[in-house]
């Protein structure tokens, strides 16, 4: 068969991972995972497609065109691959029913696809982090959610200065659209205009915001409403009274703004009447993470979703979470230097083990690396055909090894050179003796004399 002269890559908005970006992959997933764990979630999954109705009966039919959805063959099942994970969440939480335990702290790190024209910090493919709490109705799982995001963010070196996250109530917002005079039956309309508003230049935004039934003079409240924005350190009620929000919306924010405060987010916080989430789910307060700097699309995106369980057929049960995906992270972590071209966020060798090349060494070296890799060290060697130390030096060096072992005329004498590449100390090692003071030197004890 003649060799194919077509040169394939990979389909356009998704993405290969070669290592280095694999070690950046796993670097997010382990901050998200120990943020996670530590704030007493569990973790779950699902299948990667599931049957097409899943979404059509939040959403209706038209994120048809939206999704990855296919019929086997010969079948007459439609499915469509996972765009989002909370549906899958809360059939998954239906078919628990009663026996779901109060609160549910669930939380998972699917893939997640979407069959859209690719643009900067959105692909057709992503990894996202989700983080749900079932069954608590009051603020304090609003602030547990928002907590868990900020942890997984400082774990990254991320601070104020570089993220925020900002702040509202849909109760608020409806609120306000209905002072404004839109109709009731427009609201998900204008939700989604808002949602939009950063995108969309001001002259497009006042034609569709006037195609709600706004004239001129509400068209420019609306745009004053929603670019309110206050630190969170400020009490809700600085904006709730220039706005006249409804109490009950007000007395929200308060009490999350108290729940926030104690866990010391509030440096972390703006207040913002531009924040609604266009999903039709949300019920309450909603949120966003955006960098400072406003140069990327949000971070992440959560809220209050009271019903969604109840409309797959679950029990009525209030329930709040978020989404973080991995490709705006990676960039804004890129834009602020703290990952790319950073090779050490490849897993570190234990120790590179160098043969000079006589008889000896040579019969030596993969009996000791097998021997090393058996106590559970990360153990390499060269794989050139050149004996020559300084080049295996310098192969140990660029795949960052902690330790190298030289297997030299020494092995006669029942001995090896070991040395430190991190702190330039070189030791002659009993071969006897080697596992042990390896193992201890790692840990950062005194190595056997």
């Amino acid at each position: 068969m003649a060799a194919s002269t077509h040169i394939f890559q990979a389909p356009k908005g998704m993405r290969d991972f070669f290592p280095e970006d694999m070690a950046v992959r796993r670097h997010l997933e382990q901050a998200w995972r120990s943020a996670s764990i530590r704030h007493g979630f569990a973790e779950i999954n699902g299948p990667t497609f599931e049957h097409l109705d899943l979404y059509t009966i939040k959403s209706g039919e038209g994120i048809i065109s939206e999704l990855f959805s296919f019929q086997r063959s010969g079948g007459d099942t439609d499915y469509a691959l996972r765009p989002e994970f909370t549906p899958t969440l809360a059939r998954m939480a239906t078919a628990k029913g009663r026996s779901l335990p109060i609160p549910t702290k669930w939380f998972a790190i699917p893939d997640l696809f979407r069959a859209e024209r690719p643009q900067k910090g959105r692909l057709r493919e992503h990894r996202q982090w989700n983080v749900d709490i079932l069954g608590v109705v009051g603020p304090e799982a609003d602030a547990e959610v928002i907590a868990v995001a900020v942890a997984a963010l400082r774990g990254l070196g991320l601070g104020p200065a570089d993220i925020r996250v900002r702040i509202s109530h849909r109760g608020a917002a409806a609120s306000m659209l209905a002072d404004l005079g839109v109709a009731n039956d427009r609201m998900s309309d204008a939700f989604n205009l808002i949602d939009r508003r950063e995108k969309l230049p001001p002259e497009v935004f006042a034609e569709q915001a006037a195609e709600l039934g706004l004239d001129e003079t509400d068209v420019t409240r609306l745009g004053e409403m929603i670019c309110t924005r206050i630190p969170a350190v400020q009490s809700p009620t600085t904006i709730a009274d220039r706005h006249g929000l409804p109490a009950d919306s007000v007395n929200e924010l308060e009490t999350l703004s108290t729940e926030l405060d104690r866990r010391g987010l509030l440096p972390f916080c703006d207040w913002d009447l531009g924040i609604v989430r266009g999903l039709a789910y949300y019920t309450g307060t909603v949120w966003e993470i955006h960098d400072a700097a406003g140069t990327f699309r949000a971070l992440a995106g959560g809220g209050r979703y009271d019903h969604l369980v109840e409309l797959f057929g679950g029990p009525s049960i209030p329930a709040c979470g978020f989404g973080m995906g991995d490709v705006v992270l990676g960039l804004l972590l890129a834009d602020r230097g703290l990952i790319g071209g950073d090779e050490m966020l490849l897993a570190r060798p234990d120790v590179f083990v160098l043969s000079s090349g006589i008889d000896e060494a040579e019969a030596m070296l993969i009996p000791l690396s097998t021997a090393l890799r058996d106590i559970g060290l990360h153990v390499r060697h060269t794989w050139k055909a050149s004996r020559n130390i300084g080049k295996q030096f310098k192969e140990a060096s660029n795949c960052h090894a902690r330790l190298a072992v030289v297997l030299g005329d020494e092995v006669g004498d029942g001995a090896v050179v070991v040395k430190d590449l991190d702190a330039g100390a070189q030791f002659d090692v009993p071969l006897r003796d080697l596992s042990t003071w390896i193992t201890r030197r790692l840990a950062g004890g005194a190595s056997p004399a």
